[in-house]
C-alpha cells in the first residue's frame, strides 16, 4: 500500500522504512561514508544516474533517506531533501533556484538570521530582496518584479505569531510565475500543510519541533520532484550541507510522536497565553490561539492548532523584560524552541539582535518583548515560574 493510504500518525511511525536482511524492527543507523558496488559497471551506472542506489553518504544514506521519505509523506510532497540545519535548507533552496540578478520578496517577519542571509550574503552575489509586511497582500503584489523568483515567508511568524493567508499568497505568486516558499517550522505538518494550501516548497528546521527534545541540528526542503529533487538536491549533492545519519535517526524517532507532542504543546500554550493576557504588567500577548489575534480566523482555517510559540510585551522595555526573565527558575533561558522544556528569550538582543534598530522596528520586535516556546511541563508550574518574574516587577 502507498503511504497515502494511511493516516497521519501511521505515516509518522511507518513511512519510509525499508527493513534490511537483519529483520530489524527499529530503523538502523547507517554510519558509513561509502558503499560497495557489485562491479565496475554498477559503479559507473550509479554515478551516471542510470541506476538508483547508494554512492556516498554526502548525498545518499539509507537512514537520511528514510527521514526524507517520512517527512515528505507527512507534508504531502513528492520529494524531501535533508540538510545539516534549517539555515542550510534555506541556503540550499536559494542556491538551487537563484542566480545573479534575481529577486526575492520576503516577509519582514522572518527569522533574524534569514534576514541577514538575504540582505547581506545573497546580496553579495547579486540577488536582491524586498521585505514586506507578512499580512499585507497588496504589499506582496506590488513588490513582485519581472525578475522575482520566489516569495518567502514563515507562518505563524516568530516571535509575533502573525499568520499569512497561504492560499491567497499562493495565488499572488503563481499569477506572476513565482514560487511560494513557506517555512513551516513552528506548526510542522501535524498542524499545517502548506503544500495542500498552494505553496510550492516547504522549509523545516528539524532542530525544532520535528526533533522535539533539542538534541540535534538538521533541516529539510519538501516539494515537487522537478524542483526539490533536481535543482535543490543538486546543491546538497555537490556542496555538501548534509544531514548526518545519527541526526536523521533522531529525527525519525521525533516524528513518531510529533502529533501527540504538538497537541500537548498547543494546549499548554493556549492556557499560558490566556493567563498572560490577564496580567496587569502585560500590555499585549501575541498568540494565534487568542480570539483577539488579528489573524485568528485565518489561523483557524489553515491550522489545526495555534502552535506553541507566544510572545508578550511588558511595560518598562528591556529592563523589565530582563528582570522577568532572570527571575524565572524553571524556564530555560535559551534562544532555541521546539523543545519539551519551555524556553524563554529576549528577541531584541538574541534571535533578532543582528538586525538594525530600523529592521527590528519594522518587524515589531520591541525592547519589551519576551518570547516563550511552551514545552510539556505542567501548566501550573509554568504559570508559577512566570509569576515570580511578575511579582518582582510589581
Amino acid at each position: 500500500m502507498s503511504d497515502k493510504d494511511y493516516q497521519f500518525n501511521t505515516r509518522a511511525v511507518r513511512a519510509g522504512q525499508v527493513r534490511t536482511a537483519e529483520g530489524e524492527h527499529s530503523e538502523p543507523i547507517f554510519t558509513t561514508s561509502s558503499y560497495v558496488f557489485d562491479s565496475a559497471a554498477q559503479a559507473a551506472a550509479r554515478f551516471s544516474g542510470d541506476e538508483a542506489g547508494n554512492i556516498y553518504s554526502r548525498f545518499t544514506n539509507p537512514t537520511v533517506r528514510t527521514f526524507e521519505q517520512r517527512l515528505a509523506a507527512l507534508e504531502g510532497g513528492e520529494r524531501c531533501v535533508a540538510t545539516s540545519s534549517g539555515m542550510a535548507a534555506i541556503l540550499s533552496t536559494c542556491l538551487g533556484l537563484l542566480k545573479a540578478g534575481d529577486h526575492i520578496v520576503a516577509s519582514q517577519s522572518i527569522f533574524g538570521t534569514t534576514v541577514v542571509m538575504f540582505s547581506q550574503h545573497l546580496a553579495k552575489f547579486g540577488v536582491e530582496t524586498t521585505f514586506v509586511s507578512l499580512t499585507d497582500l497588496d504589499a506582496w503584489k506590488n513588490a513582485i518584479q519581472d525578475n522575482t523568483v520566489f516569495l518567502f515567508l514563515e507562518t505563524p511568524s516568530n516571535p509575533l505569531g502573525e499568520v499569512a493567508d497561504i492560499p491567497k499568497l499562493a495565488d499572488v505568486a503563481h499569477e506572476r510565475d513565482c514560487l511560494l516558499v513557506v517555512d513551516n517550522c513552528l506548526c510542522t505538518p501535524a498542524l499545517q500543510r502548506p503544500l495542500d494550501l498552494g505553496a510550492d516548497i516547504v522549509i523545516h528546521s528539524a532542530t525544532k519541533f520535528l526533533d522535539g527534545q533539542g538534541r540535534c541540528m538538521g533541516g529539510a526542503i519538501v516539494g515537487k520532484e522537478e524542483i526539490v529533487g533536481k535543482d535543490i538536491y543538486g546543491v546538497v549533492r555537490t556542496c555538501g550541507p548534509s544531514m548526518s545519519p545519527f541526526n536523521a535517526w533522531t529525527f525519525l524517532k521525533g516524528l513518531e510522536t510529533l502529533s501527540v507532542r504538538m497537541k500537548a504543546h498547543c494546549e499548554n500554550a493556549q492556557q499560558l497565553a490566556e493567563w498572560l493576557d490577564a496580567q496587569p504588567a502585560v500590555t499585549q500577548v501575541y498568540f494565534p490561539g487568542l480570539k483577539t489575534h488579528p489573524q485568528y480566523d485565518i489561523a483557524q482555517s489553515q491550522q489545526s492548532g495555534p502552535g506553541a510559540v507566544l510572545s508578550f510585551e511588558l511595560k518598562g522595555g528591556k529592563d523589565a523584560a530582563w528582570t522577568l526573565i532572570d527571575a524565572t527558575e524553571l524556564l530555560s533561558i535559551t534562544a532555541n524552541l521546539g523543545d519539551t522544556k519551555t524556553t524563554i528569550t529576549h528577541p531584541a538582543t538574541t534571535t533578532h539582535g543582528r538586525l538594525t534598530p530600523e529592521q527590528r522596528q519594522e518587524a515589531g520586535i520591541s525592547d519589551g518583548l519576551i518570547r516563550i516556546a511552551v514545552g510539556l511541563e505542567d501548566i501550573v508550574d509554568l504559570k508559577a515560574d512566570l509569576q515570580r518574574g511578575l511579582d518582582v516587577l510589581s
